[in-house]
């Protein structure tokens, strides 16, 4: 099977990278699995309805979230409405929606996709990822009741991520971090049959300070003061992720590619890309 995960969707130059190169890549590169970290699609701060809507329709089989998932607060109640979308496990426990769900890929084929929090350097309080995960990996084991399964964790410090991928090595197929907005070149296959990379970069403009406009960012390292709100980047936007094939009937990852297209950063993606 062949999955792609797109890192962390940031304002309108994430969305246009999406919505300009997904439908294409998921024929050219015979995608089976689409998953996109959408928490920052909406001006930097949450993903609307309206926005989820437009990423979906471009091809994402599934959205996540993450620690701005109810940012827009409209997606308190549309993500009772779309089962596409998963907030994190470890959110809050009266938290709407889902942080894990199997879906049908291809072919028939299932997929568990699952979602959780680091508690290291993050503004809140989050319960426990580790065990969060652990649960729903033992009710769906990869190579049993799944043919593959993918873990977002979505965290700041690179030391936890790491934990987290080996914490899931052998039980997961994909374990992939999100939300620090900058791609490490860490992407491999642990000694359990897991693919792990500790951030997949954003979906965005790179000529920017994580995805924000640099003027603002740039003048309260500078000065220490704030002058105006952060806005989104509004440039060309570089779409960033992992894609993996996994074999069908184990769910062990036997091959991954960084993906880097358009906008700043360096092509990279599979052996037959365009």
């Amino acid at each position: 099977m062949r999955i792609l995960f797109l890192g962390d969707v940031m304002g309108r130059a994430g969305r246009a990278a999406i919505t300009g190169h997904l439908p294409k890549l998921r024929t050219d590169w015979r995608l089976d699995f689409v998953v996109v970290n959408a928490e920052n699609a909406t001006a930097g701060a949450g993903l609307s309805a309206g926005h989820a809507k437009e990423l979906l329709d471009a091809g994402a089989d599934c959205l996540t979230l993450g620690d701005h998932a109810f940012d827009q607060r409209d997606m308190l109640q549309f993500i009772n409405q779309e089962p596409r979308i998963l907030r994190p496990l470890n959110f809050a426990k009266d938290a709407p929606g889902a942080g894990a769900r199997v879906f049908q890929a291809r072919g028939g084929k299932q997929v568990l996709v699952a979602q959780a929090l680091g508690q290291v350097f993050m503004k809140r309080p989050f319960d426990d990822p580790f065990s969060a995960l652990d649960a729903v990996l033992k009710k769906f084991p990869r190579g049993g009741n799944v043919q593959a399964a993918l873990i977002d964790f979505h965290a700041e410090a690179t030391s936890e991520k790491m934990a987290i991928g080996h914490f899931c090595d052998g039980r997961a197929s994909i374990v992939v971090g999100t939300h620090t907005h900058v791609p490490t070149a860490d992407a491999m296959i642990l000694p359990g049959g897991t693919a792990y990379q500790s951030d997949a970069g954003m979906c965005g403009d790179y000529n920017s300070v994580i995805g924000m406009d640099k003027a603002e960012p740039m003048r309260r390292f500078i000065t220490g003061m704030p002058r105006e709100r952060f806005t989104p980047a509004a440039g060309e936007g570089t779409l960033s992720g992992l894609m993996v094939e996994t074999d069908d009937r184990s769910g062990v990852a036997l091959a991954l590619h960084p993906v880097r297209l358009g906008g700043r950063l360096l092509h990279a993606g599979p052996p037959d890309a365009p």
